[in-house]
């Protein structure tokens, strides 16, 4: 017992030192000056605004959290809720802790820009860093206590413990639906607040009004900033921490299956690893004369790699020794998934970055019909380079470890995840510190500076995006074929499971599989447009209505569009979530365990390129409209400008909320058919004896 409960030390302190470092990007980030009583005011409001969200979201993710772990208390076993609702805990939790440092961060990133760039990213930075190691800490962290505490509670000895992998292994899954759980919903409730308040503030503000962005005369400003905070920041933290915790999970059940001892610890080292990697790459993100902001952060996920890389080699080769696996196949498999991770990420940052975002604008200059046409066709190529690199790793990592080893390429793409979702987060902090800037009317060299941030942490957050939803296609794999090694299909000679595509309940749920991303994202795509609706309606109301606020000389009612992206948000979050638990559970009681395998392909085959083309295309938009900002085909207030902000506007919930949702989508209906596979089965039976 207490042998092999040390075998989890490792992780365990990798965890704990992960936090003593959130702890001093904190304290790093508080200290830093928050400027005049302006800011510190406006950023107030956007903080407030932030957690008041948060604190309904997480209310209303916990009704449903009790809900299902009740279900699972009497359908599947007395352990099974603790681990489902430890995943959620520690999801909310590392949410909470990012977001709340995030939103001091924005003030205090404003008052920085004003001494320089290098100043300003010292701050934005470290701040978005401590949502990366939150996420990464704590899904380390939480899943080896689920270990250490299961393994415990069921009094397993070494020995016993080495011949019930399964049992343990079975149990802590949960953790991963809870994960997934929150993951759901904080993903799409957090884009549609954020593009409901982004689309009512440009569409009025921008286009009709004919003002800045972030005009204080705007009643949405403050809750298009506060959006920012709840989806890339909370929202993003929560889907990789989702893909994180999914791809340790999938992998241990693979080798639990196998009887793999060797083969459950590896990922707890791999992953420790990875977050000190993530915590080494951190030093080389630095700015100077010859460096931008988008080379420094570059530089620091490519640091991380490498150190990745090498620490990868030595655990792999020196103790991994499982000799059905060639010595250096569980690195090749790892190394694939990292690459295919960087090059879906780059591949983001190409098409929504540079001569893909020019050729964008220049096509406004024929209205917004040939804008909106440029955009869906970049998005369209973008999916090319990412499926291919996401196929190659899959094909790469079988041939070097088996079907362990397309688990260990999903976890290779995410064991800097610390690094990724810094430099994902980083970009709303600097958003909102340009925002503040303007507002408190700091001058047009601090509003500069913050704006090139954050147009960097616009390209920036594509690649998070990229490495999210590439993960998701190896993770959503992984679980798949976990799944079809435990619902006990026929297997081939090689003793995989196989799944007969030409028959006909089988090709019935592919095809209904496939549908499903497209209603998901159709119905997520809706609630930001009822939303933002109610939100143009307020803000139209309000410059019509209130004396002397077109003028300056009246001050919005910010508070009543927080209000109302917020009840709109929740409201309509509800719905997504719980029929991506429901669907798979009622495809597999009509139509079997082997339907429900198509159904899992089905929705992998279609969600994946489906959310790329959505990321990207949102992404290329919005550059777009930033590049003529820039002052560039007539700047701002011109007629391209006003195309690219239409543009902008179709894109805002491809990019933020349907887009993102699809990858936690695909991972939520796997793991949900993993979980609830008893219960699948028995309902099944039911359906065929009443037929």
């Amino acid at each position: 017992m207490t042998e092999t409960i040390s075998f989890f030390y490792i992780p365990l302190i990798s965890g704990i030192l992960g936090l003593i470092t959130v702890a001093a990007l904190a304290v790093h980030v508080l200290k830093a000056s928050q400027g005049k009583s302006k800011m510190i005011e406006i950023s107030n409001l956007i903080h407030d605004g932030a957690m008041a969200f948060l604190s309904r979201e997480y209310r209303q993710i916990g009704i449903f959290v009790l809900i299902v772990a009740v279900i699972m208390f009497f359908t599947l076993s007395r352990l099974m809720p603790i681990a489902f609702i430890s995943g959620a805990l520690f999801s909310i939790l590392a949410g909470f802790i990012g977001m709340s440092i995030a939103t001091r961060a924005n003030a205090r990133t404003a008052q920085a820009a004003s001494i320089g760039l290098n100043e300003a990213l010292n701050v934005a930075f470290p701040a978005g860093m401590v949502m990366g190691l939150s996420v990464a800490s704590l899904g380390l962290l939480g899943l080896t206590l689920m270990y250490m505490f299961f393994m415990w509670k069921l009094g397993l000895t070494s020995p016993d413990f080495l011949l019930n992998l399964n049992s343990v292994t079975g149990i802590v899954v949960g953790f991963s639906m809870g994960a997934s759980s929150v993951a759901l919903f904080a993903r799409v409730g957090g884009g549609i607040y954020t593009k409901a308040a982004d689309v009512g503030a440009d569409l009025v503000g921008k286009v009709e009004a004919g003002i800045p962005e972030d005009d204080p005369r705007n009643p949405a400003v403050i809750a298009d900033n506060v959006g920012d905070n709840v989806g890339d920041v909370a929202g993003m933290g929560a889907d990789l921490y989702e893909s994180y915790v999914g791809a340790i999970i999938s992998a241990c059940v693979i080798a639990a299956a196998a009887g793999d001892a060797k083969g459950i610890f590896l990922p707890f080292l791999i992953i420790s690893w990875g977050l000190l990697s993530s915590i080494a790459g951190k030093f080389f993100v630095k700015t100077s004369a010859k460096v931008n902001a988008q080379e420094a952060l570059r530089n620091g996920l490519l640091s991380a790699s490498v150190f990745f890389i090498i620490g990868a080699l030595a655990i792999t080769v020196l103790w991994y020794d499982n000799t059905a696996i060639a010595k250096f196949g569980p690195f090749g498999a790892i190394v694939a998934g990292l690459i295919a991770g960087l090059i879906v990420g780059y591949t983001a940052e190409y098409y929504t970055s540079g001569k893909q975002v020019q050729k964008i604008a220049e096509a406004s200059k024929s209205g917004p019909a040939m804008n909106i046409l440029s955009g869906l066709t970049c998005g369209m190529y973008s999916t090319g380079f990412s499926i291919l690199a996401i196929a190659a790793a899959t094909v790469v990592s079988y041939k070097c470890a088996g079907i362990y080893g397309v688990a260990l390429s999903a976890i290779g793409m995410l064991s800097i995840t610390g690094m990724t979702v810094a430099v994902d987060a980083y970009g709303p902090i600097a958003d909102n510190a340009a925002g503040i800037a303007e507002m408190a009317d700091m001058g047009p060299e601090v509003r500069k500076r913050a704006e090139n941030l954050d147009a960097v942490g616009n390209t920036t957050a594509a690649i998070g995006k990229g490495f999210a939803i590439g993960s998701a296609a190896l993770t959503a794999l992984a679980l798949f074929t976990a799944y079809a090694q435990s619902a006990g299909l026929a297997k081939d000679a090689a003793g995989m499971s196989i799944i007969n595509i030409l028959d006909a309940k089988v090709v019935g749920g592919l095809f209904i599989g496939g549908m499903i991303t497209f209603i998901f994202a159709a119905a997520t795509t809706a609630a930001v447009n009822k939303s933002a609706t109610s939100v143009v309606d307020e803000v139209r109301r309000q410059f019509r209505e209130i004396p002397g606020l077109m003028e300056g000389k009246a001050l919005p009612d910010s508070a009543r569009c927080v209000s109302i992206t917020t009840d709109g948000a929740l409201a309509q979050m509800r719905v997504p979530g719980i029929a991506a638990v429901l669907v798979p559970v009622l495809v597999g009681a009509l139509l079997g365990t082997e339907a429900l395998g198509g159904f899992l392909a089905g929705s992998l085959v279609t969600g994946v390129p489906l959310a790329l083309f959505l990321a990207n295309a949102g992404g290329a938009w919005d550059n777009a409209k930033k590049y003529v900002e820039e002052g560039n085909l007539g700047g701002k207030g011109s007629d391209v400008h006003k195309a690219t902000v239409i543009g902008d506007t179709v894109g805002d919930p491809c990019k933020d909320t349907s887009g993102p949702s699809i990858n936690i989508l695909l991972k939520l209906m796997s793991i949900v058919s993993l979980v609830f596979l008893p219960v699948i089965i028995a309902l099944n039976e039911r359906v065929l004896d009443l037929f």
